[in-house]
């Protein structure tokens, strides 16, 4: 049995910190933080990486990423050749990555605000979390928006068991639709589940190997982008 289910809202401290001010230090008007997080497996590093691709020669844009002991998201964007290397920094968490997104998020923030003095100014920041479960929340203290990532081979039943990540991001990304058929998953089922936890909260469905397979995520950037440069500075 839980006991807390309403310690978020009792202490809403504990996990979030204020939303970060749109200026940097000198006046000027950060990059956009956009989150990305998720399941171990879901595709998260791949869609950064489409993502990258797709936004890359409109925008200007850099990839923090985060793993316990290791480099390896941000070593796969390198082989990609997504961005130029010094667009891409590497956080190592030490520990689950969803304290370092979410608890303390300094590493993080200090990740970020090195990229845009070495590379800047920024357009778009991309942050992506390590493989996480469905509780994986980003603090607003580190990014304007969260987009989760799951897929459809993790069963037809993860939008209906909800969690935080599920039930509240920005944007829910449902990847790996080619494989539906192959392990028994309903799709209209996973999109009518999704709706009924998120209500008027967007869902995609991705397939990343498809030609443009990226494509309703990258609207959807796009269309953030555009509400952040039409806001107070």
């Amino acid at each position: 049995m839980h006991l807390d289910h309403d310690l978020d809202e009792r202490f809403p401290h504990r996990h979030t910190y204020r939303a970060a001010d749109p200026k940097r230090a000198d006046g000027t008007r950060r990059a956009l933080r956009i989150g990305l997080g998720g399941p171990v497996g879901t595709g998260k590093t791949a869609t950064v990486a489409a993502l990258c691709r797709a936004l890359r020669d409109e925008l200007s844009l850099a990839v923090v990423t985060n793993d316990i002991y290791t480099r390896e998201d941000a070593e796969f964007l390198l082989r990609e050749a997504v961005l130029p290397p010094e667009r891409i920094a590497a956080v190592e968490t030490g520990a689950c990555p969803h304290t370092a997104i979410r608890d303390d998020i300094s590493a993080n923030l200090e990740a970020v605000e090195d990229l845009e003095d070495a590379v800047g100014p920024l357009d778009l920041i991309l942050v992506e979390s390590g493989g996480d479960n469905l509780t994986a929340t980003f603090s607003k203290g580190l990014v304007d928006g969260q987009i989760f990532v799951i897929d459809v081979a993790g069963g037809d039943d993860i939008p209906r068991k909800g969690g935080p990540g599920v039930t509240t991001a920005d944007l829910l990304v449902i990847n790996k639709t080619d494989l539906a058929p192959y392990v028994g998953v309903d799709l209209e089922g996973m999109a009518r589940d999704a709706k009924a936890q998120r209500g008027d909260l967007p869902v995609v469905f991705t397939c990343l190997k498809a030609e443009h397979g990226v494509r309703p995520v990258s609207e959807w950037v796009r269309a953030r982008l555009a509400a952040w440069a039409a806001g107070p500075a």
